[in-house]
């Protein structure tokens, strides 16, 4: 399908505002098409997400089924029939060719909203053989943009969270507990500040990057429950004008047997209709996320530098070639990329929050770049743990011999003699050990803090974790 296509036919297609050309081929009507024309920015690159598309489907399938039982004279066994194939279509992503509208328009998302009622509408019609459903009145029956943006957008990522995010965290924790296991009682220098500290367990080190995870999804849980509230019902501004009583109740309880998940009528619509507090709080638990995996995929590429000018701890998988110029170079690529999109996060975060904080009066007017945001920040993550799981995580292994190299190196196994010689006697050896290149036991012996034999006794790095 093409719009741009010089020999392209059309038909023509009219809303309250006169006639317009559409495609011929193209399930979409008149108010769409000039949102096409009217704000050619992003297009092919920034349009509207596919899970807002898809979400969209589900609630005008909810919708429709809602309004047969408490509309039936408006809203069919005919009509209900035919839009509920249609809407189906729309969320299992069959007809997504005819949704070509971008992100940058109209901060309510109502253009959206209207493509879907067109293309649904059309596409119902054709199912019917005749022309038995409007855009308007069928297909958006007892809604408005207004409350059917805001509820598609945590429909979206309800979805979302629980679908993609959560298994790909989880997925990660279980390669952790892995290699957690396999590296019981392995010994290796602590590090703080970027300098030797006292000594940890390899599993030990691992078992805080494994909580991290854990608690990040315990987040990402307590977010969910607000999400779960839709506007549906609040139609305009919030009062339901048009919307029969008991329609956000029935729709929001069709929407959770469509989607097997739990979701509820707001109790307080002119809160859902123009605040985004639960998506600013549930993006929060999002960016949770991207810093701790920003922080393990740092600690995994520092412990794996080198591999003989660096740490060299860990072995990581060597995934592909690292430089065009220097032979058999392998960089820490899938660290890398964990790290990046972490930055994007942390940028749509800031987009989210500014944009939050424009609920003007009765409506927030910067829904589609909320949406935008917040199911790319998820949709990357998913990604990047999946990917960072796969092709980094589950190759870790430990460099065992390079761990007590280093362990044994270490100035700072001296804390193991405080109860022993004192704090400040301990800090004179660790200097003393540095200055003139000596074994801790040497300088030790050396300032007569202790005997050779003494020493021995006393001294078990192993016993320090």
């Amino acid at each position: 399908m093409s719009i741009n296509n010089k020999n392209q036919k059309f038909r023509i297609e009219s809303d309250s505002m006169g006639e317009m050309k559409v495609p011929a081929d193209c399930y979409w009507g008149a108010q769409t098409q000039r949102s096409v024309e009217n704000f050619p920015i992003g297009v092919g690159i920034e349009t509207m997400p596919r899970e807002i598309i898809t979400a969209f489907g589900i609630l005008k399938r909810a919708a429709a089924k809602a309004n047969f039982i408490l509309n039936p004279e408006r809203m069919t066994k005919e009509k209900l029939d035919a839009i509920e194939i249609a809407a189906r279509e729309v969320a299992d992503g069959d007809l997504i060719n005819h949704f070509p509208l971008v992100v940058w328009q109209t901060g309510s998302g109502t253009q959206s909203n209207m493509n879907v009622n067109e293309v649904i509408a059309n596409r119902a019609n054709e199912i019917a053989g005749k022309k038995i459903c409007h855009p308007n009145d069928d297909i958006n029956m007892s809604q408005s943009s207004n409350d059917t943006f805001p509820a598609a957008m945590r429909i979206a990522a309800v979805l979302i969270i629980i679908n993609k995010l959560i298994p790909a965290a989880r997925d990660l924790i279980a390669n952790l507990k892995k290699l957690e296991l396999d590296n019981q009682g392995v010994i290796k220098c602590g590090r703080t500040h970027l300098q030797d500290a006292v000594p940890i367990a390899f599993s030990q080190e691992i078992s805080g990057w494994r909580s991290s995870i854990e608690h990040d999804i315990d987040f990402l849980n307590l977010a969910l429950n607000p999400l779960r509230e839709l506007a549906l019902g609040g139609t305009a501004v919030g009062t339901g004008l048009n919307a029969p009583v008991g329609f956000d109740k029935a729709v929001s309880q069709e929407i959770s047997n469509l989607t097997n998940q739990t979701f509820i009528a707001a109790e307080n619509k002119f809160h859902a209709l123009t605040s985004l507090d639960d998506l600013v709080f549930a993006h929060g638990a999002i960016k949770s996320l991207a810093t701790d995996l920003m922080k393990i995929a740092n600690d995994i590429r520092w412990l794996a530098s080198g591999p003989r000018c660096g740490l060299g701890e860990i072995f990581i998988p060597a995934n592909e070639p690292g430089s065009s110029i220097m032979p058999g170079k392998v960089n820490p690529t899938q660290c890398e990329q964990v790290t990046m999109i972490a930055a994007q996060i942390m940028g749509n975060d800031a987009t989210i929050s500014f944009a939050a904080s424009q609920g003007n009066f009765e409506l927030n007017i910067f829904l589609p770049v909320t949406a935008y945001n917040f199911l790319q920040s998820a949709r990357l993550l998913s990604e990047s743990i999946t990917a960072f799981t796969k092709n980094c995580v589950s190759g870790i292994k430990a460099n065992r011999e390079k761990m007590r190299e280093n362990l044994n190196q270490s100035l700072m196994l001296v804390t193991a003699l405080n109860p022993y010689i004192g704090y400040t006697n301990a800090a004179q050896v660790a200097k003393l050990a540095y200055q003139e290149n000596l074994t801790l036991k040497q300088a030790c012996i050396k300032l007569n803090f202790l005997s050779p034999e003494e020493f021995d006794r006393v001294f078990h790095p192993e016993n320090m974790i």
